[in-house]
């Protein structure tokens, strides 16, 4: 019964916030951050259960929702590791951008309606992590894009913000029709939609190979818009738009989590498929994250920047998925939960400070700010993969994982996409924290509600790396899929990958730290590259002017043309036309003089019999 309580607290927070509480601001967020975090301490016996237990049967609950013939739907609950994993991470995580968010949103006139949404974010997520079914994962899967909707445009008024969030809907709207048809595919070749039944029936090799194929491709449709991968990726960026909690909420505890969760979940489906589908997994994940991590080195949007970052990790993510590496794409999808939170909450503390975005109209913050500033230097840290902190152990499984695959393609990728991503996050940290100060006004640290967060966000970032260590027992391998992931190599890519994020660091100190050559020169000498890199390569600006412009209105204008001069023209004006002509007709022959009447009928009877008599 505890399992179920974690579903209906979040969810009665935000129905008492809507209908009860939204006039009393304090109320409303101490309801919204008391439920979230009353969900982190019932998870913590199953959490510690399969800490005990690593190898445990899965636990799971359900009763009937629908059951015709030829359909049974169930709702349920599913816990084994992986899923308490995702249990520890969204509330945990969850509850620290709530308590934080009390601090940044003080004074919004929508205080209580922002936590409301909060709160059904919250339950949307745990109902994906929680359910056992594809059914009742891909209903909480829409209602995380409907809170997300309402999270992203929560300033309405702003046009930016109202066309961002109608763009992160539409978007994974295109996303999650592929992985409905996946789920019908799976359901015609299993006839259930129960994960640990679907991977009895695939073990048992009831399932062809090109059936799994077009499923796992069609499911993975799903992941790309969700956990914003290539070519969908285009809403994440714009997602900024929302208060800052909202972004460290996204990126890093919940929404696009629920991709690589996704892929995680059903990882039995892509290992019986044909290798093609894992394949296709991988390279869209090293493609995103090196395209990400290439587009980030001309944002200057503090925001932006670490939203790019967010990409490039999700490309890492994926693409371990991809090669097998599923403790591996599970332990950065950890990792990266506690630096990206920290990364993006104590870029809102700057915000917060500043009321700029732009890391130009900042610079030498560290001397105001020095928790602000170290706590986004450890996670900074974290993101690059420097020694000892947890991105470290993170990104070198995953390219241990896909050098053992034999993908030499995807590690040169990789390899490339950590020595940009210590580029323009050590640039991140040396514009904003360091330097001349170019910023207006003064700037001051913020109150505790606020700080006291990035402190436990930045230990857990610089410690949590250490989960992976082979000497642990149970170490995150064996925890997450029972056995130790990996291969040769190891020794050789940590320290290849330790002088890559060094030489990017010491790039970005020698350009934006000690001025041997200026950004500007750069820009200037680079300008084609660099716009096109400013521009994320235009691939916004084609989606507006082909797909937008010419294909969707294209489409709209010629439907408005059916319906205006086809539809309504033709068929209801026309028949319109056609009766009010054939009533002026026939309102000749009535005139309401009998002898006329009395002519017309003896003129038929004439028709009539020279009918019968010559016909």
């Amino acid at each position: 019964m505890s399992i179920w309580l974690l579903l209906l607290i979040p969810l009665i927070a935000t129905t008492t916030i809507t209908l009860i509480t939204r006039r009393h601001k304090d109320l409303s967020s101490y309801i919204s951050i008391g439920a979230v975090v009353l969900c982190f301490i019932i998870s913590i016996k199953p959490i510690l259960y399969f800490l005990r237990n690593p190898h445990a049967e899965p636990l799971e609950q359900s009763f009937t929702w629908l059951n015709i013939p030829g359909l049974y739907v169930e709702i349920g609950t599913l816990l084994d590791p992986l899923s308490v994993l995702m249990l520890f991470i969204v509330t945990f995580v969850g509850s620290l951008i709530h308590i934080y968010s009390r601090g940044y949103m003080h004074g919004d006139p929508g205080y209580s309606r922002f936590f409301a949404c909060l709160s059904l974010f919250i339950f949307a997520m745990l109902g994906i992590v929680l359910a056992n079914n594809f059914i009742q994962m891909f209903i909480f899967w829409e209602l995380v894009g409907l809170a997300s909707y309402l999270l992203i445009g929560y300033y309405f008024e702003k046009p930016s913000a109202a066309d961002a969030a109608k763009k992160a809907f539409l978007v994974n709207r295109v996303g999650d029709f592929g992985f409905i048809l996946g789920i019908f595919v799976i359901f015609y070749a299993t006839g259930t939609f129960n994960f640990l039944a679907i991977e009895k029936q695939i073990e048992a090799g009831n399932v062809g190979d090109w059936t799994l194929l077009l499923a796992a491709l069609l499911i993975f449709c799903g992941v790309v818009g969700k956990s914003a991968q290539f070519p969908l990726h285009v809403w994440l960026p714009d997602a900024m738009e929302g208060p800052t909690p909202v972004s460290a909420l996204i990126h890093a505890a919940t929404m696009v989590a629920a991709g690589v969760y996704l892929l995680a979940r059903t990882a039995f489906l892509y290992h019986a498929a044909p290798p093609e589908a894992a394949m296709v997994v991988a390279y869209i994940g090293g493609f995103t994250a090196l395209l990400a991590a290439t587009i980030a080195l001309a944002q200057s949007d503090i925001k932006r920047v670490i939203a790019y970052s967010t990409l490039a990790s999700l490309g890492y993510m994926v693409m371990a998925m991809g090669v097998g590496g599923v403790s591996a794409g599970m332990l950065y999808l950890t990792t990266h939960a506690f630096f990206k939170a920290l990364l993006f909450l104590a870029a809102g503390s700057v915000i917060h400070a500043l009321h700029t975005n732009d890391i130009w109209k900042m610079g030498g913050l560290y001397r105001k700010m020095k928790i602000t500033g170290s706590t986004f230097g450890i996670g900074a840290l974290a993101m690059i993969g420097v020694f000892p902190f947890s991105g470290f152990f993170a990104k070198d499984e995953i390219l241990v994982a896909t050098l053992a695959s034999g993908n030499y393609v995807l590690f040169i990728g990789g390899i490339i996409t950590a020595f940009l991503i210590a580029i323009f996050m050590s640039k991140l940290v040396f514009v904003t924290f360091f330097g001349e100060e170019r910023y207006e006004g003064h700037p001051h640290e913020s109150p505790p509600v606020m700080t006291v967060p990035l402190i436990i966000l930045a230990f857990f970032a610089a410690v949590s790396g250490f989960v992976a260590l082979p000497g642990l027992e149970p170490n995150f391998s064996t925890y997450i899929d029972g056995h130790v992931e990996g291969g040769e190599g190891g020794h050789f890519v940590a320290i290849l990958s330790t002088l890559v994020v060094l030489a990017g660091i010491l790039v970005a100190w020698l350009i934006y730290q000690r001025g041997f050559v200026r950004a500007e020169v750069i820009a200037n000498h680079c300008h084609p590259l660099y716009r096109v890199l400013e521009n994320r390569f235009y691939i916004d600006d084609f989606y507006d002017r082909v797909i937008v412009e010419r294909i969707y209105n294209g489409i709209g204008r010629a439907f408005n043309f059916t319906e205006i001069h086809i539809i309504i023209g033709f068929f209801v004006n026309g028949s319109a036309f056609i009766t009010r002509e054939i009533g002026k007709a026939l309102r000749l022959l009535t005139t309401g003089r009998l002898q006329e009447y009395a002519l017309l009928m003896v003129g038929g009877v004439v028709i009539l019999l020279f009918f019968f008599i010559f016909g």
